[in-house]
């Protein structure tokens, strides 16, 4: 089976190298070149050459980067984006690419037509016609919706192959009209110096400035020239023919309106799926012809400007070229029809491919859709049915007529795809996987200026078409995650940048000075052993790391490591990973085993922090009904503080947090070096959207001669604006004298949804855990122990 396949996939480098130069030296070359060279000079052209390689060459050195790491399917370009970006992003860019090229078929079938502009005229101006039939020759669709049928008819029932053969002649054809082009000679390159400055601006017949989409296109553009025209047909011209107006335009807009002639590079690479050996041809075909193709333009603009005045250059109602060319008046046309014909025949071929792959990964929301176009004809697998759909896209185009305006669109999406090809191969070599090693490497810095300069240069070139391409990118990217929610993983090139990311960070994080105490923020790590009985501890450790803190989840598994243990923490961490993405949590979980909880304790306190930086806040967590571990944590207490962790351990009761509405923070003289702790995780926990409209009460016990002093201080903080609180959230409570305060708190913050409470760590040694124990009447009781002041500033 792999064989038979083998077998069929024959083609090697020679038909990348074809498409691709075929493509490159297409319509823009015969059509505006003249036109970039008389408006904005010699020197001019050579800098859009010049900063249109810049974009190319970095694209096809990541092409080749790719695709000798990489086994490239059919699909070219859209597998090798799907394939590292992921097939949201990916089947994103390849819809926009897709259209790219089902659209250029329109474009290059109509700039066809103007091949046969001389023939036209020729039969009007010869023969009397009745006027039904003159308007028909006059327009452009009479040649090119039956040559589109043509190609079609030969693309369906030959296939690939057959366009593969056909694009020798055509390359053929092209090489000697350019060969016509390099040895002709004019009157104009022997009587005229050459200027590297000389445009069409220094003419009498320069307008004001006008907007780009507004430049003039003649009805019917006269590609002949008195020079080539029969006796007959000189005879009915004027004398001295009126050339029209020239209406100046910036460097930028002449870029937009060439820089398409540019963008034929990745044409041979929709040709993977049929290639002996993707990975060597696509690179050397599509690298020889990047660079062949820059040397012949910046030959073709030296020959432009030398031979021609920029006035004649820059008329796009004829042809220069073939003014220029030996036997112009014929070798010209047929090279404009070789390579717009071959160009379109290139984008036959690879565009119903890439809609074939699009299908192939299930993309479109239709499952009857989906597996229609995914269809392959024969033994070659040939796109038919896609080729359906992109022929009635590009028929569309055509009947249009005018394509100005949506060809810039089109090099609008290819630089988008230019862009994420060279974005792919900088952020390969950002994340540094083992397994990308390329046969053949581009440096990273080419192909971050590469993607750089493409996503740039779309403002440059035309701002308003530059964002409705983003905007169509942004739309394209919801609609395909909203209809493709299981395909919404993270590419590994992703991962690989994640992680680079996070290893740096942790490094810099590490090596630079330990942040001040009143910058202080939760690096919380939990633990337990209830996870999936009891989510009061998860639900804390969530609030906390949401937006202000980074927190660390480990579920204890009480065992030693095994084969046997090791699986069950591997399913264990799968359930906490959905639970972690359920709840939409910033939460890093994880798994500990270990032969007793105590000493899990004393593993978890030595674990690196996750974000960088040391974790400093350790959270536990026991049923007031049913407690456990609390020896554990009398035992271990003394550990803890050794290594000057902050505590908080969580008494959860069956009314858990009830409405989350009130949370009641006690502070006494006795523990106030907690009380700026448990004011900071107060407002933590009150910052998430699950409190949303709670409030804050802080109960302030004091004895009775320092109770205005203490009331002073807790004004004056409201008032600095670092309790966000009103004045009457601030109970100033004599310390009762006839009765234990533990009473006071049950009566005051018995309906509170977390009650926070300081303790010290004396009280641990001389009354041991039972303290905790003490407030079993009221709902959550968080018990907080700071190792160190924090300062409310």
């Amino acid at each position: 089976m792999q064989a038979a396949e083998s077998s069929e996939r024959k083609f090697g480098t020679l038909p990348v190298f074809f498409t691709a130069i075929s493509t490159i030296l297409g319509a823009v070359m015969f059509l505006r070149f003249g036109f970039a060279v008389g408006t904005v000079g010699f020197l001019g052209t050579v800098a859009i050459v010049l900063i249109g390689h810049a974009v190319t060459i970095p694209t096809a050195m990541a092409i080749a980067e790719i695709a000798t790491n990489q086994k490239v399917e059919g699909g070219g370009e859209y597998f090798i984006v799907s394939r590292s970006f992921g097939l949201v992003i990916g089947s994103t860019i390849g819809i926009a690419l897709y259209l790219s090229q089902a659209i250029s078929i329109a474009f290059y079938t109509l700039a066809f037509t103007e091949a046969f502009a001389p023939l036209t005229d020729w039969i009007n101006y010869s023969f009397t016609l009745p006027s039904g039939i003159s308007w028909l020759l006059d327009q452009k669709q009479t040649i090119g919706i039956p040559a589109l049928f043509l190609l079609t008819f030969i693309m369906l029932t030959k296939g690939a192959d057959l366009g593969v053969k056909t694009l020798y002649y055509v390359v053929a054809i092209l090489g000697f009209a350019m060969f016509s082009f390099f040895i002709g000679q004019t009157e104009y390159s022997q009587t005229h110096n050459f200027e590297f400055n000389t445009t069409v601006y220094n003419q009498s017949n320069v307008e004001k400035p006008v907007p780009i989409l507004n430049l003039p296109e003649p009805a019917t553009p006269d590609t002949g020239t008195l020079s080539t025209r029969t006796p007959e047909i000189r005879q009915g011209y004027p004398t001295q023919p009126q050339r029209p107006s020239i209406p100046a335009i910036g460097f930028f807009a002449v870029f937009a309106i060439i820089f398409p002639a540019f963008t034929g590079m990745t044409a041979g690479v929709g040709l993977s799926g049929d290639l002996k050996d993707p990975g060597k041809s696509i690179p050397l075909g599509t690298l020889s012809a990047t660079i062949t193709g820059m040397v012949i333009y910046l030959f073709i603009t030296w020959k432009l400007a030398i031979s021609a005045s920029p006035d004649e250059l820059a008329d796009v109602s004829k042809l220069t070229m073939s003014e220029i060319a030996w036997q112009g008046w014929l070798i010209i046309p047929l090279g404009l029809a070789a390579a717009t014909i071959s160009s379109a025949l290139g984008s036959i071929m690879v565009a119903p491919r890439t809609l074939q792959a699009i299908a192939r990964d299930k993309i479109f929301p239709s499952t009857q859709a989906n597996r229609w176009l995914s269809e392959g004809k024969g033994a070659t697998d040939e796109p038919y049915n896609a080729s359906i759909i992109t022929i009635a896209i590009a028929g569309f185009f055509i009947l249009m007529g005018a394509l100005d305006s949506v060809a810039e669109i089109i090099s609008m999406f290819f630089m988008v795809t230019y862009g994420s090809l060279c974005l792919i191969s900088f952020l390969n070599h950002f994340a540094a996987d083992p397994s990308y090693r390329p046969r053949f490497r581009s440096k990273w810095f080419i192909s971050l200026f590469g993607a750089i300069a493409c996503f740039g240069l779309m403002f440059f070139m035309n701002p308003l078409y530059a964002t409705i391409a983003v905007g169509m990118m942004v739309g394209l990217y919801f609609a395909i995650g909203f209809y493709n929610p299981d395909k919404r993983n993270i590419a590994a090139i992703f991962q690989g940048v994640i992680f680079q990311l996070s290893r740096q960070l942790q490094i810099f994080l590490q090596k630079a000075q330990k942040e001040e105490v009143s910058s202080w923020r939760p690096s919380a790590i939990a633990l337990a052993d209830c996870t999936f009985k009891r989510l009061a501890l998860f639900d804390l450790i969530r609030w906390l790391s949401q937006k202000y803190g980074f927190g660390t989840y480990i579920h204890y598994i009480a065992d030693y490591v095994s084969k046997k243990s090791g699986k069950q923490a591997q399913e264990v961490k799968d359930r906490l990973i959905l639970m972690a993405e359920s709840s939409d949590s910033k939460v890093y979980v994880d798994t500990l085993i270990s032969p007793s909880f105590q000493d899990s304790i004393a593993q978890v306190i030595q674990l690196p922090g996750v974000a960088g930086t040391d974790n400093n806040l350790l959270l536990l967590e026991f049923s007031k009904n049913y407690p456990t571990h609390l020896e554990d944590f009398e035992e271990s207490f003394k550990l803890i503080k050794a290594v000057n962790y902050d505590v908080a351990i969580l008494a959860s009761s069956e009314r858990g947090y009830g409405l989350k509405k009130e949370i009641h923070i006690w502070i006494t003289s006795d523990d106030y070096a907690n009380a700026s702790l448990m004011i900071l995780l107060g407002y933590i926990i009150l910052g998430h959207s699950d409190w949303r409209g709670g409030q804050i009460t802080i109960f302030a016990v004091y004895p009775e001669d320092k109770l205005e002093e203490e009331r002073a201080k807790l004004y004056s903080l409201i008032e600095a604006g670092q309790l966000p609180i009103s004045y009457s959230n601030i109970k100033v409570i004599s310390r009762p004298v006839d009765r234990p305060l533990k009473e006071v708190m049950v009566e005051m913050s018995q309906d509170a949804d977390l009650t926070i409470v300081g303790f010290r760590q004396e009280i641990i040694k001389h009354q041991g855990v039972d303290t905790l124990l003490s407030l079993k009447e009221i709902g959550n009781t968080l018990f907080v122990h700071s190792g160190e002041h924090k300062a409310i500033k």
